[in-house]
């Protein structure tokens, strides 16, 4: 589904991705780790579009997209989180998940003006399923809400549920259970395991450990702008390089 070929990255001369190389097996999640600066963010900001790599390939769908522009990414059928939210306060709940179907609500203007009965349809039926992805996250009896009246936790719902909404190839999760409690932390966990039945293929970013051996089914690890371990939580668990790195001995006994 996904595979990165000798990626590299450099910021002023500093090399934020070093030759990393890994492959996603499609309908399966796959958890990306590591510390602070390991490379994690520059990672997924070049595999969806948001920065170009220096050099080497990212092939998704058969098809190299190592220097395309996000938004053509996306029509290819790649979505994604943000650490940090990308959704609009001033907008319904309804309305922040809508903007996830932005690729299929087509590009004539003039078609949208006229009102159209076949413009109509199409509203409708977008409507419709976003509905659908704010009931599977839970969230359907808010959808008329403004984004800004939302409670921390269920804003994380409806970011997911965005990414989610237009049935993606691949959704990167960005750190999805980042400042949530323990309860809210295992409703999202069964919410992606929920996805990857339903036949998702997920890339995993998250610094929660419980959650990355619980929900995943291979784990690659970066230290430094380097791939230094991947396999599965097992593997990664009892890795003495990962245990060096990252878990710790805390880790191995967990």
């Amino acid at each position: 589904m996904l595979e990165l070929i000798r990626v590299n990255k450099n910021f002023g001369g500093l090399p934020a991705l070093n030759e990393v190389s890994f492959s996603l097996n499609s309908g399966e999640i796959t958890a990306l780790i590591g510390p602070n600066g390991a490379g994690k963010s520059t990672l997924i900001n070049c595999v969806s579009g948001i920065i170009p790599c220096d050099s080497g390939k990212i092939i998704f769908k058969d098809q190299d997209i190592s220097r395309l522009p996000a938004h053509k990414i996306t029509r290819l059928g790649m979505t994604r989180t943000f650490q940090n939210f990308r959704l609009v306060p001033r907008l319904s709940v309804l309305d922040n998940v809508l903007c996830g179907l932005t690729v299929q609500a087509g590009r004539s203007f003039i078609k949208a003006m006229l009102r159209l009965p076949a413009t109509r349809h199409q509203e409708r039926r977008l409507r419709l399923m976003a509905q659908e992805a704010l009931d599977l996250f839970g969230i359907i009896a808010k959808a008329d809400w403004p984004l800004a009246a939302l409670p921390y936790g269920d804003k994380k719902r409806v970011e997911m549920a965005r990414a989610f909404v237009a049935g993606p190839d691949i959704v990167l999760l960005d750190e999805p259970v980042a400042g949530l409690n323990p309860e809210e932390t295992a409703e999202i966990a069964a919410l992606i395991k929920q996805m990857r039945r339903n036949g998702y293929t997920i890339l995993l970013v998250e610094h929660d450990m419980e959650l990355v051996m619980k929900v995943s089914d291979q784990v690659v690890v970066l230290d430094s702008g380097r791939l230094i371990a991947g396999g599965t939580p097992e593997e990664i668990r009892r890795n003495p390089l990962v245990l060096e790195a990252y878990l710790g001995k805390i880790g191995a006994a967990a």
